[in-house]
């Protein structure tokens, strides 16, 4: 596993290793978003476990519209980010980087402590039902459409979350465009039908996202990393794909590589397929080719050697793992000094209901 071990870069910082934390939905933080003593145990034992990063499951930036779930963390308010303070200094004390996922719910809103309006580019029902590992049920709502101003207010949100997030010591954002959420919602073309300059063309579905990534870089600055996260599936519709395929996405990956944005961490089923069909790129070489950024991998990357393949391949820089994390919390020592890795009960793990169980924070 020489590739896997290896140093890399993310903006100014050098990686001890390839292997990175992918965020996970936990809902273990306070009704208000403050993250607790539990999720600080949480965390920590994965930087014990050799990740060279550690990114949060998706946390809220405003108070407004953008927590989905109810105990989801945020990183909103002063509070929150004194809260985030000790959890962010305990993981950088195991030697790994913290890095926040800043998450709007969008129309997959299913709990929010503020209020029971939902948002999206445009009027849109989610096709699922709620998802009850995060303590929904039924069908979501029809969320309304943003007006420019609202536009404006979220990005401002945004941008209010990553000075909190420098304020309480992480040394980086990701902003999440994947999986469904808002961000993504402005991507695909089926759940946007704007007529305005966020609508219609893929340049123009893609702008916010690099409207975001100037601004927070510019908020922030220094040494902050600010990473995107991308993806075609969408957690209320797992067969999604983008209607245009492997030249929508060249589009939209070279949108992005005009930036100053300093990773591009694509989420997929499966990393090592091909994403558009048979005989096509898999996502993650599409964003090396055409961005010219780093690259994340996620999709069934437990395997040791599969993601010893990817990295060795060239279809990304780093690999980010979820549910095999979440059955070895080591994962990176454990594969490093040839140790048998657990397999994933997800049963076990994820339900009834998917938060921080007292069992997973045994080290």
């Amino acid at each position: 596993m020489n590739k896997l071990f290896e140093q890399g870069y993310l903006g100014t910082y050098v990686l001890k290793n390839r292997y990175i934390l992918a965020p996970m939905t936990r809902v273990s933080s306070e009704a208000d978003g403050t993250p607790n003593e539990r999720v600080q145990r949480y965390y920590e034992r994965y930087a014990k476990g050799g990740f060279a990063v550690v990114i949060t499951e998706g946390v809220y930036p405003d108070t407004k519209y953008s927590q989905a779930y109810e105990f989801q963390g945020g990183l909103a308010t002063e509070k929150h980010a004194t809260h985030w303070k000790p959890i962010v200094e305990s993981v950088q004390s195991h030697g790994a980087l913290m890095i926040a996922q800043l998450m709007h719910g969008g129309a997959q809103t299913q709990g929010n402590f503020y209020t029971n309006v939902t948002v999206a580019p445009s009027p849109f029902t989610p096709p699922s039902d709620k998802a009850e590992i995060y303590g929904g049920s039924g069908r979501y709502p029809e969320a309304k459409e943003l007006t420019l101003h609202e536009i404006e207010e979220v990005k401002q949100g945004f941008v209010q979350s990553a000075k909190y997030a420098k304020k309480a010591g992480f040394d980086g954002v990701e902003l999440h465009g994947a999986n469904g959420y808002l961000l993504d919602e402005f991507l695909s073309a089926n759940i946007n039908q704007r007529n305005d300059q966020y609508g219609g063309s893929v340049e123009n579905r893609v702008r916010l996202l690099k409207e975001l990534i100037a601004d927070v870089k510019e908020a922030v600055g220094g040494t902050m990393i600010v990473g995107i996260r991308i993806s075609q599936l969408k957690a209320t519709d797992k067969s999604y794909t983008w209607s245009g395929g492997e030249e929508e996405a060249s589009i939209i990956f070279s949108e992005l590589g005009k930036t100053d944005v300093d990773y591009i961490h694509i989420s997929d089923d499966d990393a090592m397929t091909p994403g558009f069909g048979e005989g096509t790129m898999t996502m993650s070489e599409v964003a090396k080719k055409y961005a010219g950024k780093p690259v994340i991998a996620c999709g069934r990357l437990g395997d040791p050697e599969k993601a010893e393949a990817v990295i060795e391949q060239g279809k990304a820089d780093f690999i980010a793992i979820a549910r095999q994390a979440l059955a070895n919390p080591d994962t990176p020592n454990r594969v490093k000094n040839g140790e048998e890795l657990q397999a994933f009960d997800g049963k076990a793990i994820l339900t009834p209901k998917a938060y921080v169980k007292d069992f997973e924070l045994e080290m």
